[in-house]
């Protein structure tokens, strides 16, 4: 299996009240086949089920020099100029955007025959993604990833998440200043699927019920965290690439 991307930008746009149907109509008529004609690889965009004025999207590079010409590329195109305004206008900020590495080889999305839904597509696909965000203590961050393979995925999965994507900062210079991202910060994310709202709560209830998660796993977890975990409810646009089964 071949796993996307090197690079992965997770963005979060947050939107004048009501302007999230606005923008995801825009942005899957206008600027989905756009920027991968542009080099860039669109990997999914989310409705937020807790925050209705969050846009939340992640787009994928093989390298960092290739991000920049592919950036160019789209940002100093017709179709970008075209609609950026209209973009703009539904949005109060931008710039809450993580640049991301796989944390090992292999820990990026599948997305193996994951083709885009067409520019027609409706059917909002019946699945709930959960992103969760640690921001990490500094000296925590060299060590995380394998923390997290060893003390923590063994009882996320035995409570039934699965960890479809891991990541953490990518460190390198961002090459496209022109769009700001949250630079000087140690990130470590992680992606699970699951069937609907109702299976990822009997994990939750099922991770709580584990003494050695709740004894030992999370005091270990929170000791190396800066701020409180930010967990991300994400439900697929109807043109969102990332498949809904598979790994």
């Amino acid at each position: 299996m071949m796993t996307c991307c090197p690079v992965v930008e997770l963005r979060q746009y947050a939107l004048h009240p009501g302007q999230r149907e606005t923008l995801i109509a825009l942005f899957d008529r206008e600027f989905v086949e756009t920027q991968e004609a542009a080099g860039i690889r669109l990997i999914a965009q989310f409705r937020d089920l807790d925050r209705p004025d969050v846009f939340t999207w992640l787009r994928g590079f093989a390298d960092m020099p290739s991000r920049a010409a592919a950036l160019c590329a789209f940002y100093n195109g017709p179709v970008w100029a075209g609609h950026r305004d209209a973009a703009n206008r539904t949005m109060i900020s931008s710039d809450n955007v993580l640049l991301l590495r796989p944390s090992r080889p292999g820990s990026g999305f599948v997305l193996d025959g994951a083709d885009l839904p067409p520019a027609n597509a409706t059917v909002i696909p019946p699945v709930l993604y959960v992103a969760t965000i640690y921001m990490l203590a500094a000296p925590a961050a060299g060590e995380f990833a394998e923390f997290f393979e060893r003390s923590m995925t063994p009882e996320l999965v035995a409570s039934g998440a699965h960890p479809i994507a891991v990541f953490e900062t990518e460190p390198s210079a961002n090459t496209f200043p022109r769009l700001p991202v949250r630079e000087a910060e140690q990130a470590f994310v992680w992606f699970a699927r699951f069937a609907d709202v109702a299976t990822y709560d009997r994990h939750l209830s099922a991770l709580d019920a584990s003494r050695h998660w709740r004894e030992t796993v999370r005091p270990a977890l929170d000791q190396q965290l800066d701020n409180p975990a930010e967990i991300m409810r994400l439900i697929p646009t109807s043109r969102s690439r990332l498949p809904v089964r598979g790994r």
